[in-house]
């Protein structure tokens, strides 16, 4: 027998040994299908290529579990699920290639404020950073694809509202924007001060649309603003 058959038959007899409640076949059939996918998939992909009946939340678990000590592991991304390369190895897949270009400070803060208080005007983005803004930084972001116009402020002048995309939450591996580091996390990693400011606290995103939040409407006509560009995109 061949050293690769070998070992898809001693990861096989794991799974079944993890998994005894786990289809066998089934779960062959899911790993193949994340294995074989360009993006996340998410449950109900994966019913729709699996025998009817087949339970996806215990084979997706099962798949987990398996996959939890290994080179790869299953990640769960924006509410989908997708093999990647396990944190402690990603030194053994860096490549030299040239650099590309860095975002902006005004970018990286704007991102920043958007992931974290989203729904979010620009009125409010300027108001936090205390700088007016430059239509490009937000432009920059929107290319990327990591931030979108999710609604309207429900106020005279009718701003628009700004939120993260799916596109981010794969970018740094979240399940939502629920996961983004909170409080300790950020303390922990060095961005916080030991002891923050009085009154200090790091603000719940959502995914909603808040009270005062409509849908966003691109046939709405834009209101004029008297906003001033002073920083740099």
């Amino acid at each position: 027998m061949s050293s690769v058959a070998k070992m898809i038959e001693t990861i096989e007899t794991e799974m079944d040994a993890e998994s005894p409640e786990s289809n066998p076949e089934h779960l062959r059939m899911v790993e193949a299908l994340l294995f074989a996918a360009s993006e996340p998939l998410d449950q109900k992909a994966l019913s729709t290529s699996l025998p009817e009946g087949a339970d996806v939340p215990g084979l997706l678990k099962a798949l987990e579990a398996t996959y939890e000590k290994r080179g790869v592991n299953l990640c769960c991304v924006a509410g989908k699920y997708q093999f990647r390369t396990a944190s402690d190895l990603a030194f053994l897949l860096r490549k030299e290639q040239p650099e590309q270009k860095r975002l902006s400070k005004a970018a990286i803060e704007t991102l920043s404020i958007i992931a974290y208080h989203q729904p979010v005007t620009r009125a409010e983005i300027e108001d936090i950073r205390g700088v007016a803004m430059s239509k490009g930084t937000i432009d920059i972001l929107m290319e990327i694809g990591w931030i979108k116009i999710r609604g309207r402020k429900r106020t005279p002048d009718r701003p628009v509202t700004y939120g993260t995309t799916e596109a981010f939450l794969v970018q740094f591996g979240l399940e939502s924007v629920a996961h983004l580091p909170g409080l300790d996390e950020l303390k922990a990693a060095g961005f916080l001060e030991a002891i923050p400011p009085s009154g200090f606290d790091v603000p719940n995103p959502s995914d909603e649309l808040s009270p005062d939040e409509d849908p966003y409407d691109p046939n709405e006509p834009e209101m004029a603003t008297g906003s001033v560009n002073l920083d740099e995109a």
